[in-house]
């Protein structure tokens, strides 16, 4: 830090600032030439079907169009035959869709959103998807969305989020606004993969609260993007009267407070009644200007899903139901053992 910086307030802010402006504009280089690089994977790939490459030079045609490459450009990486391969499978797995990627990207609200994710990201949408655009699309839009690293991406792809999300039975079409309704169902998934907790299939509620406390930051990742814990076993003061759910989250992307209760036995529907009165009091005690309503999560050890959409059609508050699933104890144990 030069002296000017340790005594000169103005001077010392015009630096930050400075730095500030240079770290945004490397980001939005590598952004640009992500893209620009993603694009030329893509014409690659369109080339290599077109041309009907394999067929015309051979078995080793790609390990012969990746020396040539690197001989001609001078560049050595990300010429190699399997990052080839790759630009044909990018082509072909997302140009089944092409004439409805602009309506995709329009959601998104940018033209290019297929080009803005990382290449190893792409890599490996590629090969968990297996040829299913609409599952590769999901991963794609989320990660463009939330800015997903390459760590979360592969705890979602190694989850089945896609499978998951958006699945819980649920109220919300009838208790919340259209808009509102799709995005909180959207929150849900079924069921919630608790495998980072070290329980055995026996265990008891407070072991299930205690082991998700403790692993919180994992638990939100879990639960997804935009949940802040707020606090367990939350106390309400109704009126004299003490309530304490579960667990407390408020999303910053649905702009609502969100109960959470958890239980280790079957669902009943007496379970909607207790929820419901929690989502009702956060309403009245916690809720401020801006906030949407209040919606509650039931997640069960395991539920029929007639008997929840039965008590749900009772309810005037949004509630959604799912269950959750932990690591097979046996498995850890078999494991351990071959350590």
């Amino acid at each position: 830090m030069s002296i000017l910086q340790t005594t000169d307030k103005d001077y010392a802010s015009w630096i930050e600032n400075l730095v500030s402006q240079f770290r945004l504009s490397q980001i939005k280089a590598a952004v640009h030439v992500n893209a620009e690089l993603l694009k030329y994977y893509w014409n690659l790939g369109k080339e290599i079907v077109e041309k009907q490459a394999e067929s015309k030079w051979g078995s080793g045609f790609f390990e012969t169009l990746s020396q040539d490459l690197k001989r001609e450009t001078g560049v050595q990486k990300g010429f190699s035959p399997v990052n080839l391969r790759y630009a044909k499978r990018f082509y072909m797995l997302y140009n089944q869709v092409i004439t409805i990627l602009p309506q995709v990207a329009e959601e998104l609200q940018d033209p290019d959103f297929l080009f803005k994710i990382p290449w190893d990201h792409h890599r490996r949408i590629i090969d968990y998807c297996k040829g299913d655009v609409n599952k590769a699309l999901f991963f794609v839009k989320e990660t463009f969305i939330y800015g997903w690293s390459r760590n979360v991406l592969l705890n979602f792809l190694d989850t089945n989020l896609y499978e998951r999300q958006g699945k819980a039975v649920n109220n919300f079409a009838s208790t919340l606004p259209s808009v509102g309704s799709e995005l909180a169902r959207d929150v849900l998934k079924s069921p919630y993969n608790f495998e980072f907790l070290s329980l055995s299939q026996e265990h008891s509620e407070k072991q299930l609260k205690d082991a998700l406390i403790s692993n919180i930051a994992k638990f939100l990742t879990e639960m997804g993007k935009g949940f802040a814990y707020l606090g367990r076993e939350y106390r309400l003061d109704i009126a004299g009267a003490e309530e304490f759910p579960d667990i407390l989250f408020y999303n910053v992307n649905l702009h609502a407070y969100v109960v959470v209760e958890v239980k280790v036995t079957a669902f009943k529907p007496a379970y909607v009644g207790q929820l419901g009165t929690y989502v009702v009091a956060v309403d009245h005690l916690l809720r401020k200007e801006g906030d949407n309503k209040t919606i509650g999560i039931l997640i069960c050890k395991n539920k029929n899903d007639v008997v929840a959409k039965y008590a749900l059609e009772s309810s005037s508050q949004p509630l959604g139901i799912s269950e959750y699933e932990l690591q097979e104890m046996l498995k850890i144990e078999i494991e351990n053992h071959l350590k």
